[in-house]
């Protein structure tokens, strides 16, 4: 939603205050980081430079000795940012902080760390995109909650929920009071993942509803079943399973899985877009009927991601040879086929720098479906 006037980038010196925005979430996998990444891909049409930042951070890797957020380590690698990672977070929560915060923990420390990230930030930056981590609420323990976090940086806040109509409101309302209490300014809501066969009916209800709080929708995203729907790549890596062949065909979105216990016909009646094979390594029959489509050259209606073959059996060579031939990942783990199947569905699969296809489907949703214009207008400077 970029109109051809605000399509030109303003110049640093013609910004006086530094603008940035907190994006917040009601609750964890509202889909609050994909939101920020599809904000910064367009506000960055608009801005000479966009940073980010994620002032505090649960889930974390090391990076050069130093623990990073996860999400700060994807920004980077994704938008290419030439910003210090550790000022992208500065704050990491490792295991055991919590409990020793209570014991002898000095707030004034955390304070610094994360003004001072945000000074060097906003060095190279105009815009800067802070993302916050779950609800308002979180990380009060050690007194950092969104709320302190956003009041401390005088960021205004979006916050991001989930697709519905009368529990998005109740935890928005909730949330808006949090940071009310901390006198920061809301500017709106993004409601996300909202089910398209119930779009135009939640659209219109939660503008309604908010309306009458005086809460202005940003925007409504609809759900999109490939955005969580998991590479066979991310299989691999959180199953810790080991890659026989198939190298180039990680990057292959998992749509369903079948577990391969039955005779190799019934197999095939459910071969279909983007399916996962779940068997035993032996099961020869059930994996060469799975494989069919590539044989007769019709994998449009029956093509296989991958399969993962269980019980740390691996196939035949002669069946790998085929498998490989196909371009088709064979992944070998050592638990059973259902085991395997129900780790597979209790995973919550998130956005990684290599999902290329995922990523510019994030921003066509944003551009399409947030009102960009709308949220830089009020973040700048009058």
């Amino acid at each position: 939603m970029i109109s051809g006037a605000e399509s030109r980038k303003l110049k640093a010196d013609s910004l006086i205050i530094k603008m940035r925005v907190y994006v917040a979430a009601t609750r964890q996998n509202d889909g609050k980081t994909v939101i920020s990444l599809g904000l910064i891909s367009v506000l960055s049409k608009l801005v000479e430079t966009i940073g980010y930042m994620k002032p505090v951070g649960q889930q974390y890797k090391t990076v050069n000795g130093k623990m990073i957020d996860k999400d700060a380590v994807l920004m980077k690698k994704i938008f290419n940012f030439g910003s210090n990672l550790s000022h992208m977070s500065p704050i990491a929560i490792p295991p055991g902080f919590t409990e020793d915060y209570i014991m002898r923990g000095n707030r004034s420390v955390l304070v610094n760390k994360i003004k001072r990230a945000y000074r060097n930030l906003s060095k190279s930056n105009d815009f800067i995109l802070i993302e916050g981590t779950g609800h308002a609420g979180v990380g009060s323990v050690f007194d950092m909650s969104n709320s302190d976090v956003a009041s401390m940086l005088g960021a205004k806040v979006i916050i991001v929920t989930c697709g519905g109509i009368g529990r998005p409101i109740d935890e928005i309302m909730l949330n808006h009071a949090k940071f009310d209490a901390e006198g920061v300014e809301v500017l709106g809501v993004i409601v996300n993942k909202v089910r398209k066969q119930k779009y135009n009916k939640i659209n219109r209800l939660i503008r309604k509803g908010l309306a009458r709080k005086n809460i202005e929708v940003l925007g409504v995203v609809p759900f999109e079943e490939v955005l969580s729907n998991p590479t066979v790549s991310e299989l691999l890596e959180d199953l810790k399973g080991n890659l026989i062949c198939g190298e180039k065909g990680l990057n292959n979105i998992v749509e369903r899985f079948i577990i391969g216990d039955v005779v190799a016909h019934e197999a095939l009646a459910h071969v279909a877009g983007g399916t996962l094979l779940i068997t035993p390594g032996n099961r020869e029959d059930v994996i060469f009927s799975a494989l069919s489509g590539w044989v007769l050259g019709i994998t449009e209606k029956y093509h296989i991601s991958g399969i993962i073959a269980t019980y740390g059996k691996s196939p035949p060579k002669k069946v790998i040879d085929v498998i490989d031939r196909a371009n088709v990942p064979l992944i070998i783990v050592k638990e059973d086929s259902f085991s395997t199947a129900c780790e597979i569905n209790k995973m919550i699969f998130k956005l990684r720098s290599e999902d290329k296809a995922k990523i510019k489907k994030v921003e066509a949703l944003v551009e399409k479906y947030v009102d960009v214009d709308r949220i830089f207008n009020m973040l700048k400077p009058r």
